[in-house]
């Protein structure tokens, strides 16, 4: 059985609002997270051991921390 590692809920949702908030499309960073959990899904499928956090919520924490760079939230 694999441990999944703890992580704060209440802090990935502040996440995912900051990025709402600074995108000027809500459609558009939804999608945004959607394609990069994907990726991250299909890259992590070879890694079965780290039973980390979901793709999801990886995406999220991962696009916040690049909230500096405009390019992955402008056009």
């Amino acid at each position: 059985m694999q441990k999944r590692h703890t992580f704060n809920t209440a802090q990935v949702m502040r996440r995912a609002e900051e990025l709402i908030e600074a995108s000027s499309n809500r459609y558009r960073i939804t999608v945004q997270v959607a394609n990069r959990a994907k990726k991250r899904r299909r890259l992590d499928q070879d890694d079965l051991e780290e039973g980390g956090m979901k793709a999801v919520m990886q995406a999220i924490v991962e696009m916040s921390d690049e909230l500096a760079q405009p390019e992955i939230i402008g056009d």
